[in-house]
């Protein structure tokens, strides 16, 4: 499974370069393999983020922007839905990878199927 961030590598909003970071970033630090998929340079890229990001997850107007997460072809989310699980502590969950051994996640799954 290879994790897919689309991202702008052109964009001028920091927000969205610092959001990419953050992202790319943990994703690097977690030692998780991931490939940049830059829609700044790429039209099939652009084309195939902004068809694979689902009705629910657009905005209400204009096209979804970078970072867009996904698990293959499957849907992971945005870059707020990382942040969310990053806090909770459920990133792996979130990517569809399993958590490895040790990690807060691991033992949160472990905690709960104990109980």
């Amino acid at each position: 499974m290879v994790i897919k961030v689309y991202i702008a590598t052109s964009s001028g909003s920091t927000s969205i370069k610092k959001q990419q970071q953050d992202v790319m970033g943990f994703l690097s630090a977690n030692k998780i393999e991931f490939e940049e998929c830059d829609i700044a340079a790429n039209e099939d890229n652009r084309k195939w983020m902004r068809e694979n990001v689902p009705e629910e997850a657009r905005p209400a107007a204009g096209n979804p922007l970078p970072p867009q997460i996904f698990n293959q072809d499957r849907y992971c989310g945005n870059y707020e839905a990382f942040f969310d699980a990053r806090e909770d502590h459920i990133v792996y969950a979130f990517l569809g990878l399993t958590a490895p051994p040790g990690s807060k996640e691991a033992e949160a799954l472990a905690k709960r199927e104990q109980q």
